[in-house]
C-alpha cells in the first residue's frame, strides 16, 4: 500500500484527498445538493441518528456479508450508483470504477450522462454491469440506447424517474459547469493547480458524453450537446412510459427515485424487478424527506412484491447495515465511491469498497450477528424506528 493510501481509513479521508486533486467545478458537482442543501445534509444526518444494539456473549467467529442483488451474487449488498461525469473525477473514471467493482464483486451502474460510453465500459470489463436510463423526449434515441445496453450484455436497466426537470444546484451554476471545462481565466487558474489531473485528461480521448455524442443527429460538439441535453428531459413522463420501457427491456428493470408510498405501490405494479428509495442524493427536491426516513414505510408498503434498494447518504459500512435493517435488500453508493475515484482513481474506488466492507464486518460483530441476512436485529427496537417515521 502506498503512503497516501496507508493513512486513508474512512470515506471522509478519501473526500478530503479528492477535494485537493479534482478541479473545483467537478468536485463541487459531486459534493453538493440543490438549493439550500437541506435534503442533501439530512440524508447523512438522519442515518447518524439511528442507534445500534450492542450485543455480547455471542459467537461471532464466522461472519458472512455475501448476499444477492437482483439475483446476482455479491460480496456485500452494495452497488455503485449511476453518477454523471465520473470520467471527469479521474480520466476514464467510469472504466476504472467498473473494473474496481467487478474485481471486488459488486455491481457497477453506468449513467446515461457518463463520459465513457456503454461500449467503452463493456470493452474493459468481463462481467455484466447495469445501465441507467433517463426518460428523454427523443424516443428513437432511447430505443437505440436500450439496444446498445442489451448488446453490451448489461444485466439490468435502471430507469431514473426523479429528473423530469433538474433541481437548481447553485454551485454548478456559479462554477459554469461544462464538459470539458471552458477555457476561462478562473478555470485555467484552477486547472493549473492540478497538473496530474490535466496530464491524465490529455492522455485520454474520453472527455465528453460519449453515450450521446455521435449517436444523435446534429450533436457533434459541446455547444450542440448542451442544447440537446437541456431540451431532452421529458416533463410528460408517466407510468405508461415506464411500462413502455418494460416492454422494450427483457432483463432486470430497476426504478430509481421512489420517495413516496403511493409511488412505490404503483412501481411494484409495473412489472419492474426492483425500486430504489432515493431523493437523488439531495440534488433534486430540496425540502424532501431524507431517503432513510421513507425507507421503512416504503418497504412495509410493497412487502415482498418488489425488491427494495436504497440510495442517498451512505458514507460507511454502518450506514449500509442500518439501511438493510430498515428494509432494504441492498444499497447504492454514489458520492462515496466518487470521492475514492477522485482521490486515487481505480485504487481509490477499491479502497472505498474495502473501507465499507471492513466497517460492515466490524459492526456486525459488535452487534452480535454473523449473517447479513439478520440485519434487522441490529437496530434498537421500537424507539429508533419511531424516530425514523417521525422524520418523514
Amino acid at each position: 500500500m502506498t503512503a497516501p493510501q496507508a493513512s486513508i481509513t474512512s470515506i471522509e479521508d478519501l473526500r478530503r484527498l479528492a477535494a485537493r486533486r479534482v478541479p473545483r467545478m467537478f468536485y463541487d458537482y459531486v459534493d453538493a445538493g440543490s438549493w439550500t442543501e437541506q435534503t442533501y445534509l439530512s440524508n447523512a444526518e438522519d442515518l447518524a441518528r439511528i442507534r445500534l444494539r450492542q450485543r455480547v456473549g455471542v459467537n461471532i467467529a464466522m461472519r458472512n456479508q455475501r448476499s444477492s442483488m437482483l439475483g446476482e451474487p455479491v460480496t456485500m449488498p452494495v452497488a455503485l450508483a449511476p453518477t454523471g461525469l465520473a470520467g471527469m473525477q479521474w480520466a476514464d473514471g467510469e472504466i476504472l470504477a467498473a473494473r474496481a467493482a467487478e474485481l471486488f464483486g459488486v455491481p457497477f451502474t453506468l449513467s446515461t450522462v457518463s463520459v465513457c460510453s456503454i461500449e467503452d465500459v463493456a470493452e474493459h470489463t468481463t462481467r455484466p454491469f447495469w445501465f441507467q436510463l433517463y426518460m428523454m423526449r427523443d424516443r428513437a434515441f432511447m430505443e437505440r440506447l436500450i439496444r446498445r445496453a442489451h448488446a453490451a450484455g448489461c444485466s439490468a436497466l435502471v430507469l431514473t424517474l426523479d429528473l423530469q426537470v433538474q433541481g437548481q444546484r447553485h454551485k454548478d451554476i456559479k462554477n459554469g459547469l461544462s464538459t470539458p471545462p471552458k477555457p476561462t481565466l478562473r478555470n485555467l487558474a484552477d486547472l493549473a493547480r492540478r497538473p496530474a489531473w490535466c496530464l491524465a485528461m490529455l492522455r485520454t480521448r474520453r472527455r465528453t458524453f460519449r453515450n450521446i455524442v455521435g449517436h444523435v443527429e446534429g450533436v457533434g460538439d459541446v455547444s450542440s450537446l448542451a442544447h440537446w441535453v437541456s431540451a431532452q428531459f421529458d416533463q410528460t413522463l408517466s407510468w405508461d412510459d415506464v411500462r413502455w420501457v418494460r416492454r422494450l427491456w427483457d432483463r432486470k428493470l430497476i426504478l430509481k427515485g421512489i420517495l413516496d408510498v403511493e409511488d412505490a405501490r404503483i412501481a411494484a405494479s409495473t412489472g419492474a424487478d426492483a425500486l430504489v428509495v432515493s431523493n437523488h442524493g439531495g440534488r433534486q427536491l430540496d425540502g424532501a424527506p431524507s431517503s432513510i426516513a421513507m425507507l421503512p414505510r416504503i418497504a412495509e408498503a410493497v412487502g415482498g412484491s418488489i425488491e427494495v434498494l436504497f440510495d442517498s447518504g451512505i458514507r460507511s459500512g454502518q450506514d449500509v447495515l442500518k439501511a438493510l435493517a430498515l428494509g432494504a435488500k441492498g444499497v447504492m453508493i454514489g458520492r462515496a465511491f466518487l470521492y475514492g475515484l477522485g482521490a486515487l482513481g481505480e485504487d481509490g474506488v477499491t479502497r472505498c469498497l474495502e473501507i465499507m466492507h471492513r466497517e460492515l464486518d466490524l459492526t456486525m460483530a459488535l452487534c452480535g450477528i454473523t449473517d447479513i441476512a439478520d440485519a434487522e436485529r441490529v437496530i434498537l427496537p421500537v424507539p429508533d424506528k419511531d424516530l425514523i417515521r417521525q422524520l418523514a
